[in-house]
Formats: C-alpha cells, structure tokens, sequence
C-alpha cells in the first residue's frame, strides 16, 4: 500500500468547485455527526486519532482544539494557516484548489469545538489565481446556511473570509500572521503571551493547518480507527507529501506513515530522473533536515525521522542527485532564509548575513579554520536566541548536512591530514 486516499478521497472525483457536487458525494456529513454527538464526543475522537498537526510542529490536534476552547472571550478566532511558503512545499494548495468545501468545512467544525465564531482563511499572496474561487466557495456556503447564523438549523453562527498575505515566508508563523492581519509588518511577538491567548486582535486565536483542516473533517466522517488503520502506532494515519527536484513523477502525494524514504521515491515519484544516482533529500521544508542516500531506508516517520535528526515538518521532500553540490544547495536555502528573515530579531538578521559571508568562502575554497568556528557559533546563537521558530529551525539543514557530510566542513589543511591518517 503505497498511495492511498483518506483525506484526499474526492481528489477527482467530483468538481471541487461546486458546494451540490460536495453534498452528493457526503459534504458536510462531519459536520452534522457533531450536531448529533456533540462537539465534546468530537474532540474525543479526535484524541483517539492520534491527528498530529499538519503544519510542521507536529503538536496533538485534539490538545490544540481544547486548549483554544479552553481560553474564555466574547470574540475568538480560528484562523487556516494557508500561507505555506517554503519552497518545495505545495501539498495545501492541492486542498484548496480540489477540495475547498472540505476545508471550510474543517474551519466550522473548529469553530464550534473551540467556542469561536469568526474564521479566516490565510492564503499566501502567491496563490492569487486561486482567491477568486475560495471567495466564491465561501458565498455559496452562506448562501446554502453552512456558514453564517444558524448554520443547518443549529443555534450554532461561525462566519468566514479569505485574508490574502503579502508575500513574506514568515508571515507563516502565528503573530506574524496576526500582525499582517491587522496591516502591520508580519513580524513575531515575543512570547508569552501566546496566540491561542492573544492573537489577532489580542483575542484569542486558533491557527491551524489546511491539512489538519481537512483531516479532522475524515476522522470525524469515518471514525478514528478508520485513520489508525493507516501508518504506524506512535505515528498513525496518513500524511500528504510534495515530493519535488529529481524525481520522475514531482507532485503530492497522500501516503502511510511508515513507507520508507526510498519507497516513496522509487515507487511513487517514479525514482530518480535520467537513472542517475541519488545524492541526498531535504526533508519537511527549506528549514528541513538533510539526509543522504545511504539512508533512505529510513521509515517515514516521526519516531525514526526524529532518530535521524530530521522531522516530517511540512511534509515537503526535495531530491537531489549525483550532479547536486550539496554546498551549493544549501548556499540556495541560506539564501531564501536570508531574504526573508523579518530583521526584527538580532539572531536570525546578522546570523543569516554573517552565514552567507561564511558559505561564500567555503565554496570558494577560501575558507579558514575562523570561519569553521564562526560558523558553529552562528549556527548555535541562531538556533538558540532567534525570536520565532523561522531562525530557530534554519540551522536544521546546515547542522543535518553536518552530521551526515562531515568532510564539507572541514578545512582543506585537516580534511588532508584526516585522510592521511585514515
């Protein structure tokens, strides 16, 4: 069982633009079992699931959703984190664009677990010829009673709109989305307090993934043990993909947990282009781990990507082969870090600077033994004291390339000597 279609089950089989076609083919039946259950009875099941957040903190669904109802307000928020900004990282924009209704669907059941009734979908600037239709979708939501007071006769209102980001990879995370949303440059807060507490507005807000969204919408349709039938027991269900670089068939995927990196390569992405050797993958984003090809045999987990020293994070895989330089891969990455670092933080701004002052020399060659220290300072200020988890993370790639590619860093003076003794 390689691809399978849980959370993606009407991914071509009906127009996903059409809110009747949604209903035919069981729409909205998630939502009216939490009418009939209770919203409590709902959270339960999604306990059970084991449903981890699907944006890359991994944090347990069902503990977000009851923390979020926990905090008391006259007005709270849930927002759909749609941003997904990292490169290599496409597997929302497949949910939105297939499979709308599931979404929104998603967000009113949020929305009544946690006792908020105003939603927004953040979606990322660049996903502009899409707006239109989400738009569209919300429309015929409210004019069919799924959004607005009432919704299906309940005494349940939850009201819904699409906020488009400007553009920033930071604006990804929580404040940062909050401040964009109140027309403010997308920069973190520091914390506490936190954004389930004091999000937009300084009202309590709930963001969650796109497909946590969705996921939580087929827990509830099919039950929790239909989505533990899937993957492994400290990793149950299943989880989209975007596999991307050289690879056959780039695209997304819905898979198992437990596949093995080289499966899901070989037998789903077709396997590595023009039958060239495969070099290495970063794994979970452009703030993922880096792993090489001798061990893609890893299970795709969250237990044994954790022992690898990577994360599943967003769910982003990006092949590289033998042609790929591995410096100069990671060159690109600090370098899409370093454009869009916010700057409001000391760590992340002058760690990103210093780091592509640093990465020059070593591609050159000119590196010195200096810049090999200098680098693991920068390295640990960074992941230690950044403000957000944006300049937290960016040591991943270069810290896993580390462990996995010693030899790249490592002066030219004591690679020699090494290999002399070896």
């Amino acid at each position: 069982m390689k691809q399978v279609h849980f959370i993606t089950e009407l991914f071509d089989k009906y127009d996903g633009r059409s809110l009747q076609a949604y209903l035919d083919a069981g729409g909205f039946t998630a939502l009216k079992k939490l009418f009939d259950i209770s919203s409590e009875a709902v959270l339960a099941e999604i306990d059970a699931s084991g449903l981890q957040g699907r944006g890359g903190a991994a944090y347990p669904t069902g503990k977000k959703l009851r923390q979020a109802r926990a905090e008391k307000a006259a007005r709270k928020f849930v927002v759909c984190n749609a941003d997904e900004g990292e490169p290599g990282t496409f597997k929302d924009r497949e949910l939105l664009k297939c499979n709308i209704y599931q979404v929104i669907e998603g967000m009113v059941i949020a929305g009544i677990c946690t006792q908020s009734q105003e939603g927004i979908i953040y979606v990322r600037e660049e996903y502009t010829n899409m707006h239109d239709e989400i738009r569209a979708a919300i429309a015929e939501c409210y004019k069919h009673n799924y959004l607005g007071k009432g919704i299906m006769g309940s005494p349940y209102n939850f009201d819904l709109k699409l906020f488009s980001g400007a553009g920033s990879y930071v604006c990804g995370e929580g404040f940062a989305m909050c401040e964009s949303m109140e027309g403010k440059s997308g920069r973190p807060r520091s914390k506490p307090p936190y954004v389930k507490q004091e999000g937009f507005l300084r009202l309590p807000t709930l963001v969650i993934n796109t497909e946590t969204l969705s996921a939580i919408v087929s827990i509830i349709k099919h039950g929790a043990d239909s989505f533990r039938r899937y993957g492994t027991e400290k990793s149950p269900g299943t989880k989209l993909i975007s596999i991307s670089g050289k690879v056959n068939r780039p695209g997304v995927y819905e898979i198992p947990f437990g596949l093995t990196i080289r499966e899901i390569i070989n037998d789903l992405a077709g396997g590595i282009r023009n039958g060239k050797k495969g070099h290495f993958v970063q794994i979970g984003g452009a703030s993922g781990g880096i792993l090489p090809e001798r061990l893609w045999d890893t299970p795709y987990t969250y237990e044994d990507l954790a022992k690898a020293g990577l994360s599943v994070g967003s769910g982003a895989i990006v092949v590289a082969d033998e042609d790929n330089s591995l410096l100069d891969y990671l060159k690109v990455v600090q370098d899409f870090f370093r454009h869009e670092s916010c700057g409001k933080c000391t760590p992340c701004r002058e760690g990103n600077r210093q780091l592509r002052f640093i990465f020059d020399r070593i591609i050159n060659g000119t590196a010195t033994a200096a810049d090999y220290d200098n680098l693991e300072i920068v390295l640990d200020v960074m992941g230690k004291a950044s403000l957000c988890g944006s300049g937290k993370t960016e040591v991943v790639p270069f810290r896993t390339a580390q462990r996995y590619f010693p030899e790249l860093f490592m002066t030219k003076e004591c690679f020699v000597a090494k290999k002399a003794v070896v």
